[in-house]
């Protein structure tokens, strides 16, 4: 086997210390039961030289093997994903406005990401059998990159969720089980359900290698930025949270290698009918409270408790950033404005940082003069604007 030049070292908890085989499969920390995070051995990584070695390869987020966690090559579970466009849209009050659009991925959203590449170590590993709670995209990703790895997949979805999301996770070989409530309930049914399967746990920040298909999101925004400037401050819808952890996992890291100057300040977006981390941001408080009765037209935002929460705001605090709430009437309006005034589809979680930039100028959380990159971590197409309206109108969620 070919080797990627991985500089995989150890995997870490940054809550206990506690450090574990990278070399087996792990999930949580076997001390505290918090997330565990790859580390590599970035003094064996020429910086610069390897920056200008990425001009020479190909343009998917696997440019970056040596600071992903897949050793061998033939272990690479590949669809193409990654180096997504920036789009500029122009100036607003005197900030440069663009979108880092994933919607352009191969299965719609940022999540293939996440699961090439933890989907990939878990065929290196030797895993046989994986399933994921998601609200929609993350099962989706999970499906087709099982399929691909030749791995089966178990995808547990709240019943609200798309019909094309469900038919496509079928469609790509994967076995649906529908649950009552969010995210939080298809979570613990699953974990219930597969306690004695065999089968392996890639829910958010439960494993420590989805965090580091996320983080390519950051070396993207750096690398594709000019003379690799990155913009002041990036606004990123929030369900999870994993993206906001890869992101700065991945400056972090940069920083190390002692390429990157300064860090972009993150601000996580939240729905107003769902915002526990901003809620904990705005207080000050170490880790999220569950919301009580969530309610979004954001599916992928309907997250009431996000596990390992402390890391999600850590990060955005490392970055000096902080958090906003949007309503779902803005939501939506942001959708179609992005679609009519722009042509980017976007979905009503990657609409949310749109919908947010009126806010965060008004406040003078940025300012004039810098540069600001919304997310759109998904594509549109799912999703019925039709249908979206109708839940507006008649639903608790509509404000």
């Amino acid at each position: 086997m070919s080797d990627t030049g991985s500089l995989l070292k150890e995997l870490v908890c940054r809550a206990c210390g506690t450090s574990a085989d990278a070399s087996r499969a792990a999930s949580t920390c076997p001390g505290c039961g918090q997330s565990l995070f790859a580390t590599y051995e970035l003094s064996k990584l020429s910086a610069r030289p390897w920056l200008r070695s990425l001009l020479e390869r190909p343009a998917t987020l696997w440019r970056y093997r040596e600071l992903l966690p897949v050793r061998s090559t033939e272990m690479v579970t590949t669809l193409g994903e990654g180096f997504t466009p920036m789009i500029a849209l122009g100036a607003v009050e005197g900030v440069e406005v663009s979108v880092k659009d994933d919607g352009s991925m191969p299965t719609g959203s940022f999540k293939a990401r996440g699961m090439a590449v933890a989907v990939s170590r878990a065929k290196e590993l030797g895993l046989e059998a994986l399933y994921v709670p998601s609200a929609g995209n993350a099962g989706v990703a999970l499906a087709a990159y099982a399929a691909r790895a030749s791995i089966r997949a178990r995808v547990y979805l709240p019943e609200r969720t798309p019909a094309a999301m469900k038919d496509a996770v079928r469609l790509y070989g994967g076995e649906v089980v529908e649950v009552p409530g969010t995210i939080r309930e298809a979570g613990e049914t699953a974990r219930s359900q597969e306690k004695d399967r065999g089968s392996f746990d890639l829910s958010t920040l439960r494993e420590p290698y989805r965090v580091e298909g996320k983080k390519t999101m950051g070396f993207e925004i750096f690398e594709q930025s000019f003379s690799n400037d990155p913009p002041e401050a990036i606004v990123y819808p929030t369900g999870g949270g994993t993206g906001l952890v890869g992101m700065e996992k991945a400056f972090s890291e940069l920083r190390s290698l002692g390429v990157m100057d300064h860090i972009p300040r993150m601000y996580a977006v939240q729905p107003e009918g769902c915002a526990p981390v901003v809620r904990a941001l705005s207080e000050g408080a170490p880790r999220v409270t569950p919301w009580v009765e969530p309610q979004t037209i954001a599916p992928g935002l309907l997250v009431p408790a996000p596990f390992s929460s402390e890391q999600v705001l850590q990060a955005v605090r490392r970055t000096n950033g902080g958090g906003v709430t949007v309503s779902d009437r803005e939501i939506l309006a942001a959708m179609k404005t992005l679609a009519s005034r722009h042509g980017i589809s976007a979905s009503p979680e990657g609409a949310a940082p749109y919908a947010a930039l009126p806010k965060l100028l008004r406040n003078r959380l940025v300012r004039p003069g810098e540069r600001v990159l919304l997310y759109n971590t998904g594509t549109g197409l799912p999703f019925s604007v039709a249908a979206l309206e109708v839940a507006l109108r008649s639903g608790p969620a509509a404000t």
